[in-house]
């Protein structure tokens, strides 16, 4: 076996997950995982933990989808008691078909998933950790050579995390004590209020509040939004290929739409997706350029990503509950040329280089 492929489940397992003896996991394994499931099942092993092993596709989700009559039970029992009896849930992706389920209809998915809510509750509750293992599917979708799309994804997911969590504090910090963020580049000029919100410094660590491996990245869940944004980083939305897809906002909304279908569909599923529910700026410069999936390229420096939909509790107050939504879509802008990210008026990234780094011009 690779010697990554163990380095990798160390990672998930030690850092990411912070797995203990006694832990309940739900390990959920795609087709392509089976090599990163063995690593991570010897982890587990290791570590004295109790794992359930689940295998999903999205053959199978497909199948399911396509012959149910649109009529979900609200809250299936079973399910929602495996995650809720779960300490951690450990998913592990890499399919065969990465369009698996682009003939799924768009209203059917959004049916279904909001039929699973508090599943889906039940499963964040979780000390739950998303990430990959590289398969032929997922590096043609990057338009890459499979080897070369091992060397990403390594590079991507075996890092230095201490040293980028302390790198990524700094722009916590002023997020925190923010009180407005302004984007400007091609296409966009958006503003949006973060007063009293908390940002995550996403350091691919539950202890953080970071649940993807690889991470790097802050986040914050944004609202009153002004303005429109145009998101120009290509990518996959419920098997529909987008691309400069334009959103104009107002009073905290979307009003008005340009792109695919499915972005309309998305915007339809509930009050809440036609709100933001985070604002993240990616900084995992292992991360160069896009592939497709969304693990990988809303934490690609020198992007900012906008997500209609549900807003996540480690970013609001005690008692407050944010923006709800049975979605969570995230749209990816490319800052890398001919734009700014200001805090308070004060420019924090131009042109893709933020102020403290090399490069940054005033």
């Amino acid at each position: 076996m690779d010697e990554r492929i163990v380095e990798h489940a160390a990672v998930l397992v030690e850092w990411s997950a912070r797995i203990e003896a006694g832990d309940d996991v739900v390990l959920a394994v795609a087709p392509g995982a089976h090599d990163l499931a063995v690593a991570v099942a010897a982890e587990l092993g290791d570590r004295g933990a109790n794992p359930v092993v689940t295998y999903t596709s999205g053959e199978i989700n497909r199948a399911y989808l396509r012959a149910h009559d649109d009529e979900f039970d609200e809250n299936p029992a079973h399910e929602h008691a495996l995650y809720e009896n779960a300490d951690a849930v450990l998913s592990l992706g890499g399919g065969r078909n990465a369009s698996a389920m682009a003939d799924v209809p768009g209203q059917t998915r959004s049916t279904h998933a909001t039929a699973r809510e508090k599943v889906r509750e039940a499963y964040m509750n979780t000390d739950w950790v998303s990430t990959v293992h590289p398969t032929r599917s997922l590096a043609q979708q990057a338009g890459m050579s499979y080897e070369a799309y091992r060397e990403f994804v390594y590079d991507a997911v075996l890092r230095d995390w201490e040293a980028l969590a302390e790198e990524m504090s700094g722009l916590k910090e002023r997020l925190d004590a923010g009180r407005e963020v302004r984007i400007v580049g091609e296409g966009t000029d958006v503003t949006m209020a973060i007063e009293n919100r908390t940002a995550v410094n996403s350091t691919a660590s539950v202890a953080d509040d970071s649940h993807n491996l690889p991470s790097g990245e802050v986040f914050t869940a944004p609202y009153g939004t002004e303005g429109h944004a145009t998101f120009d980083v290509p990518m996959t939305v419920r098997g529909k290929r987008v691309q400069d897809v334009r959103l104009t906002f107002e009073d905290g909304e979307v009003i008005d739409y340009d792109g695919p279908a499915v972005i309309g569909e998305i915007l339809d599923t509930d009050d809440g997706a036609r709100r933001l529910g985070e604002l993240g700026i990616g900084m995992n410069r292992g991360i160069d350029r896009p592939t497709d999936s969304i693990l990988f390229d809303e934490k690609m420096a020198g992007t900012v990503h906008l997500a209609l939909g549900r807003a996540y509790d480690a970013c609001l107050p005690d008692g407050e509950a944010g923006n709800e939504s049975a979605v969570h879509v995230d749209l990816i802008t490319d800052m890398s040329d001919d734009s700014r990210l200001e805090i308070d008026g004060e420019t924090v990234q131009r042109d893709g280089a933020f102020r403290w780094e090399a490069g940054f011009e005033e």
